[in-house]
């Protein structure tokens, strides 16, 4: 299943509207690399709103896909999870860790946005 990668200025943003299979999360995971590399955004939201479950490897998917677009060099903040999502990963020991997270879409990119200012001013 195709995610699609919204453009908007200088960032990204990507909405996870269906539970994925593995395949689909590894997937995504190469399109995000690919569309960020490609267009050399500054940042990108994954929004996961629609997701009521997200099992360990999910998780570990979205949290090495952060890592890797850090690595690119952009910003990443995931955002729009659901409490009982919050409640298992915390349960089962997955952690997010090194990934910005926020409540919704609006936060999201307000922290993107954030993110990105707070590391162009560390670079001057």
């Amino acid at each position: 299943m195709k995610i699609p990668i919204l453009r908007l200025k200088d960032v990204l943003l990507t909405s996870i509207q269906v539970d994925l299979t593995d395949q689909d999360a590894l997937d995504f995971q190469a399109d995000v690399l690919r569309v960020v590399s490609e267009t050399e955004a500054q940042g990108i939201v994954i929004d996961i709103t629609a997701l009521d479950v997200v099992d360990s490897f999910m998780a570990r998917a979205l949290n090495d896909t952060a890592r890797m677009v850090q690595m690119l060099g952009a910003e990443v903040v995931l955002c729009g999870m659901q409490p009982m999502v919050a409640l298992a990963l915390t349960e089962m020991g997955r952690e997010l860790t090194g990934v910005e997270t926020a409540l919704n879409l609006d936060r999201g990119l307000e922290k993107l946005n954030q993110l990105i200012r707070e590391r162009d001013d560390s670079d001057e």
